[in-house]
């Protein structure tokens, strides 16, 4: 920056900002906490190095990826972003078989609708065993849908911050 004002980076180290600082247009002044919590995961010497082995176009994104991964380091430091992606992955499963299970009633209610057209009857018990309703059988579905690798990270909403990672 070189200015009046140094970048986030400078203020954090301590240090006078030089016209050519390889942080000032990443890290402006005005929010510190995205380098200071970058410079906590990462370090300072290793960001520097990785944004000058970047073409300038593209150090950009890859600040806003530091400071997502960071974010999410701080949340989940086994994990990361994986923890949270594999949470979301995880969720994604459960809709779509709760959409299943919704689209089985559909089907069922509409067979129903047209029994008095149908020359055999069907039965509101015919329906029951394609309906998976039960909070129970839903779950213990789930479990067999569910991949290795996310069953041990984050299960419960409440261990996920609905906080975002890029702040």
């Amino acid at each position: 920056m070189g200015g009046s004002s140094p970048c986030a980076s400078c203020k954090l180290l301590r240090r006078r900002c030089a016209k050519d600082c390889i942080f000032a247009p990443y890290f402006p002044s005005d929010e510190p906490h995205k380098f200071a919590i970058v410079h906590k995961v990462f370090g300072a010497s290793n960001v520097s190095k990785m944004l000058q082995e970047l073409p300038i176009l593209q150090r950009a994104d890859a600040v806003s990826s530091l400071v997502y991964e960071a974010n999410a380091r701080v949340r989940d430091p086994v994990y990361g972003c994986v923890g949270a992606i594999s949470y979301l992955k995880n969720q994604i499963s459960q809709l779509q078989m709760q959409l299943a299970v919704a689209q089985t009633e559909i089907l069922c209610i509409q067979m129903q609708q047209q029994e008095s057209a149908l020359p055999t009857q069907i039965h509101q018990d015919d329906c029951k065993p394609f309906l998976l309703a039960n909070n129970n059988n839903l779950d213990s579905i789930s479990q067999y849908l569910n991949f290795a690798s996310s069953s041990n990270v984050i299960q419960d909403p409440a261990d996920l911050k609905r906080e975002s990672f890029w702040t």
